[in-house]
C-alpha cells in the first residue's frame, strides 16, 4: 500500500507512524534518535534471554524490513527525507550493535555509546548511504552505525580480555 503525498486533512499512516516512531518513541522531547536507540536496549535484551542471539538476529532483518517499509511512508507522507520522529532505524541499529556481545549485557552501554556516536558523526560511508532513496537510505546509515558499533564493542572485550574469539550466533 502507498500513500499520497500529504494533503490538507489527510490522516497520518497509523501503523506505518507506530512502527516507524517506535511506538511514539520518536516524539519524546529532545533527542529523538537518542530515545530510539535507548528504547532498543530492553528488547534486545529480552529477545536474547528467550532466543539468544539468533532470535535478535531475525528481530533484526525483520525489523530492517519493517524499517524501510514505515519509514518510507512517514517520509513520504511528510515530505520529508529523514523525519526526525523516525527511530525505528536507530532501534535497528542499535539491535545490530549489541548482536556481537547480545550475551553479555555488560556491554549494552558500551554499544549504546559507540553507535549514538557513530551514528551521530557519520564517518565515511555512512554519510553517503543516507542519500539512498526512501526508506532504504533512511535505515542505511544506522545500519552501518551499528556495524561500527558492534566491532567496536567486541575489539573492547577483546582488549578487556572477555572476549577471546570471533563472535558466532552458535555457540
Amino acid at each position: 500500500m502507498t500513500i499520497k503525498p500529504k494533503q490538507h486533512g489527510a490522516p497520518e499512516p497509523k501503523i506505518a507512524r507506530m512502527l516507524a516512531t517506535w511506538f511514539s518513541t520518536g516524539d519524546l522531547p529532545g533527542a529523538p534518535g537518542t530515545w530510539g536507540s535507548l528504547a532498543a536496549l530492553p528488547f534486545a535484551l529480552f529477545a536474547v534471554v528467550i532466543g539468544g542471539q539468533f532470535l535478535l538476529m531475525a528481530l533484526i532483518l525483520i525489523g530492517f524490513v519493517v524499517g524501510v517499509w514505515a519509514s518510507g511512508q512517514l517520509a513520504t507522507f511528510h515530505r520529508l527525507q529523514d523525519p526526525q520522529r523516525v527511530v525505528i532505524d536507530e532501534v535497528v541499529g542499535q539491535w545490530l550493535a549489541v548482536l556481537p556481545l547480545a550475551l553479555d549485557w555488560r556491554y549494552y552501554p558500551v554499544a549504546f555509546v559507540l553507535f549514538r556516536f557513530a551514528d551521530i558523526t557519520k564517518p565515511w560511508p555512512l554519510k553517503d548511504l543516507e542519500k539512498l532513496h526512501g526508506g532504504v537510505g533512511i535505515m542505511a546509515d544506522d545500519i552501518g552505525a551499528g556495524v561500527y558499533a558492534g566491532f567496536l564493542t567486541w575489539l573492547i572485550a577483546v582488549w578487556l580480555g572477555s572476549q577471546t574469539t570471533i563472535p558466532t550466533l552458535f555457540g
